[in-house]
């Protein structure tokens, strides 16, 4: 384009297209975001009574998510085997050896992954 630099017009397309705005508001909630981590390790290590409580309920969110997962894996399976079960006997079957040997495949490697 008439009157745009020669560095201006090599780099339209490449880095001037970012969005500059959005990096600088990025940057400035990193900077916010560790700023408060900050303050809350602070709170806490001056608080033993809030620390711990705040770790129990750590604790317990994790135990939570844990057994929501569990709930959905169980929930996941449940539906399999109704899904089997209103279909066609042979289809059933068949579909049935696969779905297992998936799931023993999956579970295998969840548990390699964890222990």
């Amino acid at each position: 384009m008439p009157g745009e630099s020669l560095i201006k017009t090599t780099l339209k397309g490449g880095i001037l297209d970012l969005e500059t705005d959005e990096i600088v508001m990025d940057a400035l909630k990193d900077i916010v975001r560790e700023e408060l981590k900050g303050r809350m390790k602070e709170a806490l290590d001056h608080n033993p009574e809030l620390k711990a409580e705040f770790k129990e309920a750590v604790r317990m969110y994790f135990e939570a998510k844990v057994m929501q997962t569990y709930a959905e894996f169980r929930l996941a399976k449940a539906s399999a085997k109704l899904g089997l079960e209103v279909m066609p006997p042979p289809l059933r079957e068949k579909l049935g050896r696969e779905v297992a040997q998936m799931l023993e495949k999956e579970v295998t490697s969840l548990l390699e992954k964890a222990l």
